[in-house]
């Protein structure tokens, strides 16, 4: 399985929507934890749970955290958070939304930042 991710650094990447079919193929490609950036509900009965993506991930052997962040509304406390988690996790990482567009957001502003 080709997962459809697109890498920013050797330690950090981004990805559209997973499924919970897809964490072991994550952990299988390298990655060592995964963040979750889109908030439950938000694809309507089609986007898995969180809660299920992280019992798969964390089944696969990967860390894996959750934090959701409203698309278009991203705050400075969702940067300055979004940095406290990646910098406790085991890299590499891959952060997951909709499109991977809000995770990078989060990404370069905690850069921009000072935060990573």
């Amino acid at each position: 399985m080709s997962l459809p991710y697109r890498t920013l650094t050797p330690d950090f990447a981004v990805s559209p929507q997973l499924q919970p079919a897809d964490m072991q193929a994550l952990a299988d490609a390298g990655f060592k934890s995964v963040i979750i950036n889109r908030p439950d509900g938000e694809g309507g009965a089609e986007q898995p749970l969180s809660a299920d993506v992280l019992s798969a991930a964390r089944e696969a052997g990967l860390d894996a955290r959750y934090q959701p962040v409203v698309s278009g509304s991203i705050t400075e406390a969702d940067v300055v958070e979004f940095a406290r988690i990646l910098r406790t996790l085991p890299a590499p990482v891959l952060a997951f939304c909709r499109t991977g567009g809000r995770c990078t957001k989060l990404f370069e502003s905690a850069h921009d930042l000072g935060k990573l």
